[in-house]
């Protein structure tokens, strides 16, 4: 069993405040980042939207793997992730909350494995329960001969 996993997102500044990302993962194309207006253009989503849509799909994911392993399906499942954002103490905009409501489409027959799946597939979820329970993020720095004093 393989206890751990690296990946790597590699983020490309292209202008403003707007870089490309490669995924890392073969044959994926690239994705454009950006800050929302004023302070960006609004090219794609900006790191907070990433946030709440790596919960709610992550969340989504994990509901989806326990209904079939539960021998259970959902014929559609939609989820909407709303994100808070408060200024903190130090007056610092932060992420203060996640609400998921989660809408899955599952046959009558299979409701008794969605109820069972509910108290169950939160805890399978990397993402939201790394978020719940704080991820630790080292910054690490390296400067480019460019950007070196000549």
């Amino acid at each position: 069993m393989i206890d751990q996993q690296t990946i790597e997102v590699t983020l490309s500044r292209k202008d403003g405040y707007r870089f490309d990302v490669d995924w890392g993962v073969p044959g994926m194309p690239p994705n454009t980042l950006d800050e929302t207006p004023p302070l960006g253009g609004g090219a794609g989503p900006n790191p907070s939207r990433l946030v709440a849509s790596a919960v709610a799909h992550c969340l989504s994911s994990s509901l989806l793997f326990c209904l079939a392993k539960s021998r259970a399906s959902a014929t559609s499942v939609r989820a909407v992730a709303r994100a808070e954002i408060r200024r903190n103490e130090r007056g610092r905009w932060r992420l203060s909350r996640i609400q998921v409501e989660l809408d899955p489409a599952v046959p009558v027959e299979q409701r008794p494995q969605l109820e069972r799946c509910r108290g169950l597939f939160e805890d399978f979820c990397i993402v939201t329960e790394s978020i719940r329970h704080g991820i630790p993020v080292e910054v690490r720095w390296k400067e480019s001969p460019s950007a070196l004093p000549t």
